[in-house]
C-alpha cells in the first residue's frame, strides 16, 4: 500500500472516531439533561420492602420533628392525667356555691342600686380582752359578748366626749358586760375596719386594751341587744371570735399574760 493510501485510511479512522465522540457525548448530554424522577419513599410496607422479605431499618427512616403547635392546655391535661399527678386547685378567692348570686338578686341589685357615698365619717372606739384564770389556775378564759347578728366579739364601743381611749374601755366593759371589778393592764394595740352607713362610708378605728377581772363571783350580765354573754376558755374564744384582727390580739395578750405582762 502507497504512502498516499496509508494517510487517506488515517484520516477516515479519525473522521470515524470523531463522528462516534460527538454522538456518545451528545448522548451524555442528554442524560444529563433528563428531569430525574423522585424515588418512591420507602418505608416498611413498600414494594421494595416487600420484595427483600425484610422491612427497613428503623435508624434509615427519616425522624419526625416535634410538634411545636401543642398548646399548654393539653400539656397540663396531659400531664394530669398521670397517675402521680394532682391537678391544680380551685383558687380560693373564687365564691362558694352558697355565696353565688341568683338571677333575681342580680336583677334586683341593677334596679334597686345603692346611693352614691356622701360623706366620709371616722368613728373612734375602744374595748378590752377581758380575761381570768380557771379555777385550776391552768388555763386562761376570755370573756366574749354575742351581737344581734349572732358574732361573738370582745366588749367596746364609740369614744364619748371627754374621755380617753382607756376610759372608754372600762365604761364599756361594765355596761355591756355588768363587770366593774375589773383592771386595765397595758394597751394591746388598734385595729381598723370600714363599713357602710346608707350613703355615708364609715372609718372605723378601736383600741384594744388588756383587761382582767378581779372578782371571780361577779356573774356577767348582757344588754338587750345582745344575744349572748360567756366565759371561753382560751382556744375555745379563738374559734369562736369572728374577727381575725382581734384573734391577733388575743394570742398576743396570752404570751403577754404567760410572761406575767
Amino acid at each position: 500500500m502507497t504512502k498516499k493510501k496509508q494517510r487517506g485510511v488515517k484520516r477516515s479512522a479519525k473522521r470515524l472516531d470523531n463522528a462516534l465522540g460527538d454522538a456518545l457525548g451528545a448522548k451524555s448530554i442528554q442524560s444529563m439533561r433528563r428531569p430525574q424522577h423522585p424515588r418512591k419513599a420507602s418505608g416498611p410496607n413498600s414494594d421494595r420492602a416487600r420484595r427483600s422479605g425484610r422491612p427497613n431499618q428503623p435508624h434509615l427512616a427519616k425522624k419526625s420533628a416535634p410538634n411545636t403547635q401543642s398548646t399548654g392546655h393539653s400539656n397540663a391535661l396531659a400531664s394530669a392525667s398521670q397517675p402521680g399527678n394532682k391537678r391544680p386547685k380551685v383558687p380560693e378567692a373564687l365564691p362558694l356555691k352558697s355565696e353565688k348570686m341568683s338571677a333575681v338578686s342580680r336583677l334586683t341589685a341593677r334596679v334597686f342600686k345603692k346611693p352614691a357615698i356622701q360623706e366620709v365619717v371616722r368613728e373612734p372606739t375602744a374595748g378590752g380582752i377581758v380575761f381570768r384564770m380557771s379555777k385550776d389556775q391552768k388555763d386562761i378564759e376570755i370573756l366574749l359578748i354575742q351581737d344581734s347578728k349572732g358574732r361573738w366579739t370582745i366588749p367596746k364601743g364609740h369614744i364619748e366626749p371627754g374621755e380617753n381611749a382607756k376610759q372608754t374601755a372600762i365604761r364599756e366593759i361594765g355596761e355591756e358586760s355588768g363587770l366593774y371589778h375589773i383592771e386595765v393592764l397595758m394597751w394591746l394595740g388598734k385595729i381598723h375596719f370600714q363599713y357602710r352607713r346608707i350613703d355615708k362610708l364609715v372609718l372605723m378605728t378601736t383600741q384594744i386594751y388588756l383587761v382582767r377581772s378581779l372578782d371571780a363571783h361577779e356573774t356577767p350580765t348582757k344588754e338587750q341587744w345582745m344575744k349572748g354573754i360567756k366565759w371561753f376558755r382560751f382556744n375555745d374564744a379563738l374559734d369562736a371570735i369572728e374577727y381575725e384582727d382581734i384573734e391577733k390580739l388575743m394570742l398576743l395578750a396570752k404570751n403577754k399574760i404567760r410572761q406575767g405582762l
